[in-house]
């Protein structure tokens, strides 16, 4: 044999060896895994009002109703969610293993977690940023009135990283208060053991529900960091990224055309707008992409209802946190919602 017949053979043996391991690889897909498995499991967090809570045999919150919603992409039921509590130290471990396939527990997405930890993550669904709470009675109105304040703060984290970048860049001091969870927190503060606790805006609304004295305490309007909540993934598997990123995505665009969970039904027999269509699956095969159904879209709204939707009841004007769109809100009214179209 000669020496260029060599390199083709060994062109043509590469070539089957890259197939087989692309072949393996798609036989091995974390959807696949996922339908065998008949159900998402989902880390949330154990009990965070708003977000995820067990009360009655059931969860309920907004990262709750994230999970579902990639269940009725997957399943096109709601209802296929195991729901695996995890804490704050637990989210990256069990995502690298693989013991969950997907985390909507209030995780930062920043470089640190993205790159070198095994996961991967798919899509911001909550904008959100570390704020400052104190009790009414002391009559504080801005974080810059903080000086010498005694701040609780779980020592490690990058709340407690922030905080301290953000009294030295403001030439103020402060003594941290060691707590080792949000509760630990708020029990500190309504025991006058600190000033002020610090944490994401949305878990201080989380908080002041858990307590009878919640009328008592303010949160201050300041936000000093980003904190892009968002929904993480085993790194390594881009096709199942992309399912769990266009769920949100079509929640989000929902919203902007005006579908609702008591309008949708009557859009789908007799919407003619080809984006609406396309979206329920009335024209086209939009979910092939993704290995999913062409109705996904209006499975989805029906069962679960758009972005704004899910927002209001579990955060908004229908929860007892009562936290205002802002960030959260469409492109087109002010906010950071935006997602890319479906067609």
């Amino acid at each position: 044999m000669n020496r260029i017949a060599k390199l083709l053979l060994a062109g043509l043996l590469l070539g089957a060896l890259s197939a087989g391991s692309v072949s393996a690889a798609a036989q091995n897909s974390r959807l696949e895994d996922v339908r065998k498995h008949g159900q998402l499991r989902c880390g949330v967090n154990p009990d965070l009002p708003g977000f995820a809570v067990k009360t009655a045999g059931d969860w309920q919150g907004f990262d709750v109703d994230m999970c579902r919603a990639v269940a009725v992409s997957v399943f096109g039921d709601a209802g296929k969610v195991e729901f695996v509590p995890v804490t704050t130290e637990q989210r990256i471990s069990k995502l690298a293993k693989g013991e969950v396939d997907l985390v909507a527990n209030t995780f930062t997405w920043n470089l640190s977690r993205d790159v070198g930890q095994g996961i991967s993550f798919a899509a911001t669904y909550f904008y959100d940023g570390q704020g400052f709470m104190v009790r009414r009675e002391r009559d504080i109105i801005s974080a810059l009135e903080l000086e010498g304040a005694k701040v609780c703060v779980t020592p490690g984290t990058t709340s407690a990283r922030n905080l301290a970048d953000y009294f030295r860049f403001n030439r103020m001091t402060l003594t941290g208060v060691a707590a080792e969870s949000a509760k630990d927190r708020l029990d500190k503060l309504l025991k006058d053991e600190c000033d002020v606790v610090t944490g994401d805006h949305s878990s201080l609304h989380a908080l002041k529900t858990t307590v009878e004295q919640g009328a008592q305490l303010k949160i201050l309007p300041e936000m000093i960091s980003k904190e892009p909540l968002s929904l993480a993934v085993p790194a390594g598997d881009d096709s199942w990224r992309k399912l769990v990123q266009w769920t949100l995505f079509a929640l989000i665009n929902a919203e902007e055309l005006g579908l609702t969970q008591a309008n949708v039904e009557q859009a789908k027999e007799a919407a003619r707008e080809p984006s609406v269509r396309r979206f329920l699956g009335v024209q086209g095969h939009i979910g092939d992409s993704l290995g999913l159904r062409s109705d996904w879209g209006y499975q989805l709204i029906s069962q679960l209802g758009n972005y704004g939707e899910i927002f209001e009841r579990n955060l908004g004007s229908q929860s007892a946190l009562k936290i205002k769109r802002g960030l959260n809100a469409p492109w087109s009214a002010g906010g950071l919602l935006y997602a890319p179209p479906i067609n």
